[in-house]
C-alpha cells in the first residue's frame, strides 16, 4: 500500500476523467490520497472530491503562499472558517515562495506564521511549500519550533545539509517526481537520508516522474517514486512502501 501525501487531483486538470484517475491510483496500490488546499477558490472542488471518495481522499486546509497578496487576510479568514466547520488532517499547503514574486514576502511570512499557530491550536501537522525560500522558512520555524509542531517539507529539492536541518526540526522530507529527473541531483541527496525520515508524494498534476515527463501527473505514478527510492537504498519497493506509509499514517493520523 502507498499513500500519496500531496496531490491536487481536485483541480480542473482532472475534470474530464477524475473517476478513472482515482481508479488507476487504487489499481496501483495508492490507497490514500492527501489533498492540500490552495486558496478559497479551490475549497469547493477539494471538498466535493473528499465527500465522493471519503475512504481514499483526505483534506488539508490552508493558504498557498503564491495566493498571498493584498487580500490575504480575507483568505486566512476562510481558512479559519473551514477549520471550525469540518475535520481536516493537516494545515497546508503553506509556506513561502520567492520564485515567482518577492514583493509579498512580508505578507507571506505573516500568513505562514499565522497558519503555524493554527496548526498548534488544532494539533495538526503542517505541509510546507518552500521555493527559493529555505532560509526564510527555516528561520521562522527555528524561532517557534516545539514538540507541538510537526509536518513535512513538501517537494524537497535542497541539499543534504538542508535535509539534515529539516530532520533535526523533527519534520519529514517529502519526495516526489523530482527524484527521477536526471539533472536534479536529488537522488544523491535522498540516498543519504534514512527512509524513516521520508514520505512520498506526486504533487499532481505537476512534477510528473520519468518516464512520463511532459504529461499530466497523477497519483498512480507514485509507484515510480517509490521504486527510485528503493533502488537508491537497495531495498524492495515493498519495504519502501511499508516505511513511507507508516510515516504518513503517523504524521497525518490516518
Amino acid at each position: 500500500m502507498l499513500i500519496d501525501t500531496h496531490s491536487h487531483i481536485y483541480s480542473t486538470d482532472f475534470i474530464h476523467d477524475l473517476d478513472e484517475v482515482i481508479q488507476r491510483a487504487y489499481s496501483n496500490d495508492v490507497r490514500k490520497i492527501i489533498l492540500p488546499n490552495i486558496d478559497s477558490s479551490s475549497v469547493k472542488n477539494l471538498l466535493n472530491l473528499v465527500d465522493t471518495y471519503p475512504h481514499i481522499c483526505f483534506p488539508l486546509m490552508g493558504l498557498h503562499p503564491t495566493s498571498v497578496n493584498h487580500d490575504y487576510q480575507d483568505e486566512l479568514q476562510v481558512v479559519e472558517y473551514w477549520l471550525k466547520k469540518r475535520k481536516f488532517y493537516g494545515i497546508g499547503e503553506i509556506g513561502i515562495d520567492l520564485y515567482w514574486d518577492k514583493s509579498f514576502l512580508d505578507e507571506q511570512t505573516h500568513a505562514f506564521r499565522f497558519q503555524l499557530e493554527l496548526a498548534r491550536q488544532y494539533q495538526l501537522p503542517v505541509v510546507i511549500h518552500v521555493r527559493d525560500s529555505f532560509d526564510e522558512v527555516y528561520h521562522v520555524l527555528s524561532e517557534i519550533i516545539d514538540d507541538n509542531l510537526r509536518g513535512v517539507f513538501h517537494s524537497f529539492s535542497g541539499t543534504a545539509e538542508q535535509a539534515g536541518m529539516v530532520i533535526n526540526l523533527g519534520f519529514k522530507i517529502g519526495v516526489n517526481g523530482i527524484i527521477t529527473f536526471k539533472k536534479s541531483g536529488l537522488d544523491e541527496v535522498i540516498k543519504q537520508i534514512d527512509p524513516s525520515n521520508l514520505i512520498i508524494e506526486t504533487d499532481s498534476p505537476y512534477l510528473t516522474p520519468s518516464p512520463f515527463r511532459g504529461k499530466r501527473n497523477e497519483s498512480s505514478y507514485l509507484v515510480y517514486i517509490a521504486q527510485k527510492i528503493a533502488d537508491l537504498h537497495q531495498m524492495t519497493v515493498g519495504e519502501i512502501a511499508r516505511i513511507t506509509t507508516e510515516n504518513a499514517r503517523n504524521l497525518f493520523e490516518i
